[in-house]
């Protein structure tokens, strides 16, 4: 455990503590080099691999006890860890550290008629902190793109992952040793007193810089209303397919089963089908018999009734609705225009696709849906910063300041000016 090792008075005072030990580890970390950096990311995934059978005993726990809470299986594998996913994570840190390294990257450089020369360079952002539920690979995620990226974090697990996350955070406790960096950079709250997020989210007297809330739309509300510090945050994952006449069916059946069945709790599965009525017998009917037959619960519009007896009657509630389950709506809609309303009405401007074979059709929604990630013809479960090729990501951000879409390496960058004279003055 990398928090101070001596007694508290109160949590109040513990946390302060932290974020002084994250701000001094922060101003060491910004001025470590990538060959160091990478050297403790490579340590820590070799870690995870030598103490896989700790974490997925610590893991176990942390399931029973979810089950004992009564959590529902697309929880459960939302914190579920074999060998497999344990790899994955060990892979994901070593993926960052070949990454390259995003800070002193050149972004821009220009030179005035009075001889001054500028240059804007990435820096790190500071301090991180990082507030995340059920799912502990965030752990390891946020602690390797903090890092690389040379910003100290505080990690703050939930109640029902943070037995999993301990065991993570070891393992990145042990990475930082190796290479000879502070161990308080990646530093873990080791209670699940809830009084400790409040603290974080009042910036602990000014230690941290930025707030990332990975979890349930209460805990991203609660976030984005107390902090007192930037938040990076999305608060639903409302996402849409929309299906235009000239979709092709094959690619459409293949990408919605994906995108809303591949893993149903995830931000990006979609939740709601707008259908072209052009189509609703030679496409969604197929779609809808798809669906079923995949075990999806369906909630459609009443033209979407009449083509199948089995959907059930969606209310207004269902078009804002992130349902975190094997359940979707479906609407048909009146063409582009009609689509494009009703993703502007209910979206949650985070991810949202059109499948579709004319390119003016897909130019528009491109260009006018209003969302972090807008694809065609793909998944929305692609949104992923691993699927981005940014490593890794801590959360997706569907704010228009600063970051947007999955948060990786060069989101968690600011910058700052460098300028040269020769003994220049200002008349």
């Amino acid at each position: 455990m990398s928090v101070v090792l001596q007694s508290f008075n109160s949590l109040e005072q513990q946390m302060l503590e932290m974020g002084k030990c994250a701000r001094s580890a922060a101003r060491y970390l910004a001025l470590a080099s990538a060959n160091v950096k990478n050297s403790a990311l490579n340590a820590a995934a070799s870690a995870l691999r030598q103490n896989n059978a700790e974490l997925i005993t610590a893991n176990l726990q942390d399931i029973n006890q979810a089950k004992a809470n009564g959590a529902n299986a697309a929880y459960i594998d939302r914190l579920m860890l074999d060998e497999k996913r344990i790899e994955a994570i060990a892979s994901s840190l070593e993926d960052i550290a070949r990454l390259p390294d995003p800070v002193g990257r050149e972004l821009a450089k220009w030179q005035q008629p009075n001889g001054l020369k500028f240059e804007r360079v990435a820096t790190p952002i500071g301090v991180i902190g990082i507030i995340f539920e059920s799912r502990p690979n965030v752990t390891a995620d946020a602690g390797g793109l903090c890092l690389k990226s040379g910003n100290a974090v505080i990690l703050r697990a939930g109640s029902d992952s943070l037995k999993s996350a301990m065991v993570i955070h070891a393992a990145l406790v042990q990475g930082l040793k190796s290479a000879g960096l502070p161990e308080h950079a990646v530093q873990i709250v080791p209670t699940i007193d809830r009084a400790a997020v409040g603290h974080m989210l009042a910036g602990l007297d000014g230690a941290i810089d930025v707030i990332v809330p990975r979890g349930g739309k209460g805990l991203v509300a609660r976030v984005q209303s107390e902090a007192r510090v930037p938040v990076f945050a999305h608060l639903d994952g409302i996402n849409h397919i929309y299906v235009d006449k000239s979709a092709d069916l094959e690619k459409s059946l293949k990408v919605i089963i994906n995108a809303k069945l591949r893993r149903t709790g995830v931000c990006g599965a979609v939740e709601t089908l707008l259908v072209d009525h052009s189509v609703a017998s030679s496409h969604g009917l197929p779609i809808i018999n798809a669906l079923f037959k995949a075990g999806c619960e369906i909630r459609g519009c009443s033209e979407i009734q009449k083509l199948d007896a089995r959907v059930k009657p969606a209310t207004h509630i269902d078009w804002s609705t992130e349902y975190g389950d094997a359940i979707i709506s479906i609407k048909l809609v009146l063409g582009l225009d009609e689509a494009l309303e009703h993703i502007e009405t209910f979206g949650s401007h985070h991810t949202d696709a059109i499948m579709s074979e004319n390119e003016v059709i897909t130019t528009r929604f491109l260009n006018e849906v209003d969302s972090a990630i807008v694809l065609h013809n793909a998944s929305t479960q692609f949104a992923d910063g691993g699927e981005f090729g940014f490593g890794a990501e801590i959360g997706i951000a569907t704010g228009r300041m600063h970051a947007r879409g999955p948060v990786g390496l060069e989101q968690l960058t600011s910058f700052k000016y460098k300028v040269r004279g020769e003994g220049t003055i200002r008349p």
